[in-house]
């Protein structure tokens, strides 16, 4: 199972519970960082308090779980442009 794969395995029903729809999950590394993205939406605009709401509770599941070794930041954003 890949990076993406089990991070949406651990938070899809969280989100789901929070009433968003996780819309996808890219680990990539720019340049000497590391990002973990998580792709959000929902009925309605996604605005900057949903975007921290989840961070807010998701970023403890990661911690705990500890699924990527590497250090990473985390980014919780607005559904992806033209991936409907």
């Amino acid at each position: 199972m890949n990076v993406e794969a089990e991070v949406k395995a651990l938070i899809e029903g969280p989100i789901n519970d929070l009433g968003y729809h996780l819309d996808n999950i890219i680990y990539e590394k720019e340049g000497n960082m590391n990002f973990l993205r998580i792709f959000i939406d929902k009925d309605g605009y996604i605005e900057i308090e949903d975007c921290v709401k989840t961070s807010k509770l998701i970023n403890p599941l990661l911690d705990q779980k500890d699924l990527i070794k590497d250090d990473y930041i985390l980014d919780v954003c607005s559904k992806e442009k033209g991936s409907e």
